[in-house]
């Protein structure tokens, strides 16, 4: 494992992590239905005489509540939003003002029948104005994280929305067989069944699996076959032969980074005697938030499932089974070796532990000082995460993997299939008991953006997305990379829940990314006005709740980070 210089170090991107609760501030909820005004007057007799106003809510056809005329308990219940309705376009919202004379002089009834008094029906409107202005507006509510609220009912009071669920679904991946290739047939029919992939997402192809290594010219046919006849919404690619597992040209790039991008000297180093440590190209997928990459960002990921039997394809496959939504709290290793060079990620791993303290265990082991016999982790259950720099791992058969587990190496040829130049293979993580592994095909000097990310990758990984996802997403130049496991593996599945419970939004999603920003909105007429804004908090489930909008809104909508670039904000999904 080569050095880089400090200069190409000192490139690398760090994911935004931001830290905060989840928004959503307090709120003040007033009641609803009619507003009730109390004073007394001066009837033509002189005498005082008691009075009760009521501003009742409309009440569309058909629609709950009293018909005009009749008697309510719910008469004095001022709906939240009927300050703002009000004061916008007058009594907008409230369909009649009701005057109720009480008590008056002893000679005037409630029938107004003896010495009887005039109702002022002209001037009714403006005695509503007047006391509906002294009784401050009618109320609200407050608090800057929280707005809009109810009316009367109408449509605004139904509207719902189906949030993004993270993760990709058997539907949006394609299997790739080898035709003619036993194994491959083998575990590709395997993997359908036990995965419910669709008949038609199971792609045959021509490829010889006799040799580790595709040249980019075959490859470039081999591509163009599988692209014509890959579904239309398929989103990434499952290859089911252990072999080819590189594209080689003027450089190598791993088969699964090739898949995505189409072989291209910029994603590998073509000139590796003038710059060995030369950068490559970047994935649009790094760290983004997109849930439908050939839609999102015209690439698809790929992953190799990696193994030479197909009772190991088996047991891999039923590792990535039972992992699902299984939300476990831990463990993590994440480990700093007396290996200098290859322990560059080390400046990720140490923050780590505290910042996911109360969402998962991870543990930080520092042993750069040594000795050497400390490097490896050993005799250890639980583990979910073990992320490390040595050039072979030593005791992984004391370790007890959890379903899901992803792990790697920083090291110059783990991806090298199959010996890996004297180096660990990424498959013996796989032969461990891991769901999910990566490692790289040619030198790739010791370049952290050219492995992955603990911060992201357990980021993704936790908020919900799947082991071919996380891993793409954690690597920021995958070009002479290879990705190994299960594609489909989803410890933290989750089906994000949008409803109204008891009178309010009722918002439960693990999926906002950290420190960003997203609103829940209504539409009213041409204008679109924040309901509630909540923010991502790391290791923090949304249980969020908002306030219905208005009668009168048409629309709502979720807004958050876009999915081909998380700095700016998108429409994530909208009432039909």
């Amino acid at each position: 494992m080569k050095p880089a210089s400090s200069e190409a170090a000192a490139t690398m991107s760090r994911s935004v992590m931001g830290e905060g609760g989840i928004g959503g501030a307090e709120r003040k909820r007033p009641p609803r239905g009619a507003l009730v005004a109390a004073g007394i007057v001066f009837g033509v007799s002189k005498q005082p005489c008691a009075f009760a106003l009521v501003l009742s809510p409309h009440n569309p056809p058909g629609g709950p509540g009293p018909e005009p005329g009749t008697a309510s308990s719910d008469r004095n219940v001022l709906p939240r939003d009927g300050a703002r309705n009000w004061g916008k376009s007058g009594f907008a919202g409230y369909e009649r003002c009701i005057y109720a004379p009480k008590l008056c002089d002893p000679g005037v009834s409630e029938s107004g029948e003896n010495g009887r008094m005039r109702t002022p029906t002209r001037w009714l409107p403006l005695l509503c104005l007047a006391l509906l202005v002294a009784c401050g507006g009618g109320g609200g509510s407050g608090g800057s994280n929280v707005g809009g609220g109810s009316g009367g009912g109408g449509i605004g009071q139904t509207l719902t929305l189906s949030l993004p669920a993270p993760g990709l679904a058997p539907a949006d991946l394609a299997v790739i067989v080898a035709e003619g290739d036993a194994l491959s047939e083998a575990v590709g029919a395997a993997y359908l069944a036990a995965r419910g992939v669709p008949a038609a997402n199971l792609v045959r192809v021509k490829v010889n699996t006799a040799l580790d290594i595709i040249s980019a010219a075959d490859f470039a046919l081999l591509k163009a076959d599988i692209d014509a006849k890959l579904p239309a919404g398929a989103q990434a690619t499952l290859l089911t032969w252990a072999a080819p597992s590189r594209v080689v040209g003027a450089c190598s790039m791993g088969i699964t980074s090739a898949m995505a991008f189409g072989f291209d000297t910029r994603w590998c180093n073509p000139t590796p005697a003038a710059n060995l440590c030369a950068g490559t190209a970047a994935s649009p997928l790094y760290d983004s938030e997109s849930r439908r990459p050939q839609a999102d960002l015209q690439m698809r990921p790929s992953m190799l499932l990696g193994a030479r039997t197909l009772a190991a394809a088996q047991a891999l496959i039923n590792r990535g089974l039972a992992a699902d939504g299984t939300r476990p709290a831990g463990d993590g290793w994440l480990v700093r070796t007396t290996d200098a060079d290859r322990s560059v990620r080390a400046i990720d791993f140490a923050g780590l532990p505290a910042a996911w303290a109360g969402a998962l265990t991870l543990n930080y082991l520092d042993n750069s000082a040594g000795p050497a016999s400390g490097n490896a982790v050993s005799g250890k259950s639980n583990v979910l995460f073990y992320l490390t720099g040595l050039a072979a791992v030593d005791q992984l058969a004391s370790l007890q993997f959890r379903p899901g587990a992803l792990a790697d190496t920083l090291t110059s040829s783990g991806g090298l299939l199959p010996g890996a130049n004297g180096q660990m293979p990424i498959t013996a993580w796989l032969d461990a008991g891991v769901t999910a592994s990566y490692g790289t095909v040619e030198e790739p000097c010791n370049l952290p953006q050219k492995f992955s990310r603990a911060s992201v990758l357990i980021d993704q990984y936790w908020r919900g997305a799947t082991a071919i996802e996380a891993y793409w997403k954690a690597v920021q130049w995958p070009g002479q990379g290879l990705f190994v496991g299960e594609p489909l593996a989803q410890p933290f599945r989750e089906a994000p829940s949008f409803a109204i419970v008891n009178g309010e939004y009722q918002i439960k999603t693990r999926a906002l990314r950290p420190g960003s920003r997203y609103t829940l909105e209504y539409l009213q007429g041409s204008t679109w006005t924040t309901l509630a804004t909540f923010t991502g908090a790391r290791g923090q489930p949304l249980d969020g709740r908002a306030p219905l909008p208005p009668a009168a809104a048409t629309q709502i909508r979720w807004v958050g980070p876009c999915p081909d670039n998380a700095v700016n904000r998108c429409t994530l999904a909208t009432s039909s």
